[in-house]
C-alpha cells in the first residue's frame, strides 16, 4: 500500500549546541526528518526516501517505524557512512559548523568521543543522496512529494519519476549551491514539473545577483519557469507567497515563537507547507501551515519536537496567523 505523502532527502547524525537548552549529541536528524516532522504535525501516512550506512543503529530505524513512518524507502548501504554533522550557535543569528573541539571547550563540556575526527561532509557526496533506484514502486502512487535540498540532477530525476505516477503535488527546496546565475537554465528545466518552489531569501537573491533587488520580481520571474507557487522563506521575517496563476501576493509574518533551536525550522516549514497545500490547494494556506510547523520546531531540539507539543496548539497558532496575513 502506498503512503499518502513521500519525502526524499538526507539523514544526519547530529551534534547540536543550541543557543539555549540542552545539547543534542549523536541523534538522528537531517533535512529529511525535519521536513517529516513538520508534515507529521498535520498528516499521517508518510514515506521516507533516504540513505544510511550499515553502521547506523537499527533501533533508530525502528523508532521511525514506531512513529508511523513508512521506512521502505530507506536504503541501508553495505558500508559505513559518515553522517555526522556539527552545529554550534553563538546566538540565533550566527552558527558555526567547524572547530567542534573549541566550541565544546568554550562551553566547558566534555568532547564526545563519537565526534573525534569529524570533518564537515561535502554536499556533493553522492553516497548520502538517494537516487530514483531507491524509490519503492509503491511510493510512486503517492499523492504528494517533497524534495529536500539535493543536486538538480537528482531532484529532476525524482520529479520526473513521481510525475509519471499519480502524484498531484511536488514541492521542492533547492540546494543553496545550485542557486547561482550560471545554473539558471538547469533551474528552468527542473521547475517545469514542480508545484511549489521553496527557496530562502538568500538563495533567491543569489540566483538574481546583479539583476534586481525586488523579491517579488524574482518570485514572478522564477514562476515563469513553470512552477505554480513560489514561497520565499525569510526566517524571522516570515514568508512571501506568490501565486503564479492569479498573480496574487501575500506576506505571512513569522509566528512569535519562543526561540530555542533554529535547526531544521526551514525544513519543518516545507513539510507543513506540503500538508497545508494538499488539504486546501491554496498557496496562502500552505504557507500558514508551514509557518506553524516552523514555529513549533523553533521551540525545541530534534526533528520531532513539534509532535510532542500540547494538543490543539498547532490549530490555535494557525488561526492566529490567519489574522496577521497581509495581501500585497
Amino acid at each position: 500500500m502506498e503512503p499518502n505523502f513521500v519525502i526524499a532527502g538526507r539523514f544526519a547524525r547530529e551534534y547540536i549546541l543550541p543557543p539555549v537548552g540542552q545539547p543534542l549529541l549523536n541523534a538522528l536528524g537531517g533535512d529529511l526528518l525535519y521536513a517529516a516532522g513538520g508534515l507529521a504535525l498535520w498528516e499521517a501516512s508518510i514515506g521516507l526516501i533516504g540513505r544510511v550506512g550499515e553502521d547506523l543503529p537499527r533501533q533508530w530505524l525502528r523508532d521511525l517505524q514506531t512513529r508511523g513512518f513508512d521506512t521502505r524507502g530507506i536504503k541501508v548501504l553495505p558500508q559505513s557512512l559518515d553522517l555526522r554533522t556539527f552545529i554550534a550557535y553563538n546566538d540565533f543569528e550566527h552558527r558555526s559548523q567547524s572547530s567542534p573541539v573549541s566550541h565544546f571547550a568554550r562551553r566547558e563540556m566534555t568532547f564526545p568521543k563519537s565526534l573525534l575526527g569529524y570533518q564537515a561532509q561535502p554536499k556533493s557526496d553522492n553516497l548520502l543522496t538517494p537516487t530514483i533506484s531507491d524509490i519503492p514502486k509503491e511510493f510512486l502512487d503517492t499523492r504528494a512529494i517533497h524534495l529536500c535540498p539535493m543536486d538538480f540532477t537528482t531532484q529532476s530525476q525524482m520529479t520526473a519519476a513521481f510525475k509519471g505516477g499519480s502524484v498531484s503535488t511536488v514541492s521542492l527546496d533547492p540546494a543553496p549551491e545550485a542557486m547561482i546565475p550560471a545554473l539558471a537554465k538547469d533551474l528552468r528545466i527542473l521547475l517545469q514539473g514542480v508545484t511549489i518552489f521553496l527557496p530562502s531569501e538568500e538563495e533567491l537573491r543569489a540566483l538574481f545577483w546583479g539583476m534586481t533587488h525586488d523579491l517579488w520580481e524574482m518570485a514572478e520571474a522564477v514562476s515563469v519557469y513553470g512552477c505554480e507557487v513560489v514561497i520565499v522563506k525569510r526566517g524571522a521575517y516570515g514568508q512571501l507567497v506568490y501565486d503564479a496563476a492569479g498573480k496574487h501576493r501575500w506576506e505571512v509574518p513569522a509566528y512569535p515563537a519562543r526561540l530555542a533551536d533554529p535547526t531544521g525550522a526551514g525544513d519543518a516549514f516545507c513539510g507543513g507547507c506540503l500538508a497545508g497545500y494538499q488539504k486546501t490547494f491554496h498557496p496562502l494556506e500552505a504557507a500558514l501551515y508551514g509557518s506553524v510547523s516552523a514555529s513549533l520546531k523553533l521551540e525545541g531540539s530534534g526533528p520531532f519536537y513539534p509532535l510532542d507539543v500540547l494538543p490543539g496548539l498547532a490549530e490555535a497558532r494557525l488561526q492566529a496567523l490567519k489574522e496577521m496575513v497581509r495581501k500585497v
